[in-house]
């Protein structure tokens, strides 16, 4: 578990870097997504310098946080991206990411972003039936080029967690069992306009775990070898994504309720250095996309509370951000702390903590021991950078939040607010 050094607290207030939080607020307003630039920076570096001069591919997963002055950082640091998405492929053009360091996953990709991933000549994509490596070989072939191709192969390896985020057990949607990779590779393998560049495997969501992740390795290598003997050269081999973050106990002080991290050596470097010498053996060139692991842990949800509400059942804190800001509690329980802006020495009381929403799942925290809040308080949602603002809407019509940058201790604004003009976009 590496130490949170971006989000502290000085003299009882909450900063992210240097910049007091309560600050981007009085300047931007509620709710606001706030990252810290040295945050995603050092997530960055701390994954690149885990792979230790063997040869590799980080693709950031754009899908966790697509903003795109978080694009361009990422890229700056050198990694590549991974899109599931036409619009992906578009905002990771625009920030600079080269083509040929771009990889396309998704089940259900469709005629037109195949023809366009092809033109730009993206890396590989990542297929996932017969019918997708049958499709792509037909574009490609009347485009007189070459489809790149990594199989994605479901190893049946239960990852633990939500059901929602599973994705390599026998009754998910994604990939191909492994008792048929054999042969859908050696079909591709025939075929005129693709390239058969190895396999690909993304064993689940949020894992903690690195046992998990050793066993997903070793499956990966010995299909490989299977594979190999078979006639298959498979230059490449992709890893996936799925590194888990902290959080639980993220922010650690007096005041604050305890609250154990999931694990005391939860580290993605550390994960990628286990499974690296199991991975190097293939000879491959490695790829991985970690998008969770690079933005989560470097961004904050900031809302204020508007009521607070005794039915002599609960105590309700209820805030001006709502499950169409961050909609991961409601849509799975996921957890996040919640922390208060700034310390006062509160006692403590359990509560939930409720948005505005009308649905009765719009919830950030249930049953939640936090210091007692009041009317006006501003609260902070830690690790909220990875499938916050990615999976916002406009539902009950609500304006989706601004974004905001720390980083040299200035704040930069990196999406403005929505307003109530932008709800009618589309109409005529």
């Amino acid at each position: 578990m590496m130490a949170n050094q971006h989000f502290t607290y000085q003299k009882a207030e909450l900063h992210c870097e240097s910049v007091p939080v309560r600050e981007a607020v009085s300047q931007f307003g509620t709710p606001l997504y706030l990252y810290s630039r040295q945050a995603i920076v050092e997530r960055c570096r701390e994954i690149e310098g885990a792979f230790d001069g063997h040869p590799h591919l980080v693709c950031y997963a754009v899908k966790a946080n697509a903003n795109p002055a978080i694009l361009r950082l990422v890229r700056e640091e050198g990694l590549g991206a991974d899109v599931g998405s036409r619009g992906e492929l578009y905002l990771a053009l625009r920030a600079g990411f080269r083509p040929d360091r771009i990889t396309f996953s998704g089940v259900g990709k469709r005629d037109d972003e195949i023809e366009e991933a092809l033109v730009r000549g993206v890396h590989a994509f990542a297929v996932e039936s017969v019918q997708e490596i049958d499709v792509i070989d037909q574009i490609a072939g009347r485009l007189g080029t070459t489809g790149r191709i990594l199989l994605r192969v479901n190893l049946d390896i239960d990852a633990g967690g939500h059901a929602y985020i599973s994705t390599s057990k026998k009754q998910n949607k994604f990939g191909v069992p492994r008792h048929q990779a054999r042969e859908v590779l050696l079909r591709a393998a025939a075929l005129s306009h693709i390239d058969v560049r190895g396999v690909h495997s993304h064993i689940g969501s949020q894992i903690t775990d690195v046992g998990v992740f050793l066993n997903g390795a070793r499956s990966l290598v010995g299909l490989v070898g299977e594979l190999r003997d078979a006639g298959l050269r498979l230059p490449d081999l992709d890893f996936g994504g799925g590194y888990g973050v902290q959080y639980h106990g993220f922010l650690c002080h007096p005041e604050l309720p305890a609250e154990p991290p999931e694990r005391a050596d939860l580290s993605t470097a550390g994960m990628i250095r286990a499974v690296l010498p199991i991975l190097a053996g293939t000879g491959c060139a490695l790829s991985i996309q970690p998008g969770r692991a690079i933005i989560a842990q470097s961004g904050v949800l900031v809302v204020r509370v508007v009521y607070r509400k005794e039915t002599g059942e609960k105590i309700f804190v209820i805030v001006d951000g709502g499950m169409n800001d961050l909609i991961r509690p409601s849509l799975y329980h996921a957890h996040h702390q919640v922390v208060p802006v700034r310390l006062r020495g509160a006692s403590h009381e359990r509560v939930d903590v409720v948005g505005p929403v009308c649905e009765s799942g719009d919830f950030f925290a249930q049953d939640r021991l936090l210091p007692r809040c009041d009317r006006g308080d501003l609260l902070a949602l830690m690790g909220a950078g990875a499938y916050g603002y990615a999976i916002a809407s406009n539902y009950n019509a609500r304006l989706r939040p601004a974004e905001v940058l720390v980083g040299s201790g200035t704040m930069t604004l990196i999406r403005e607010r929505e307003s109530l003009e932008d709800l009618e976009r589309g109409t005529r």
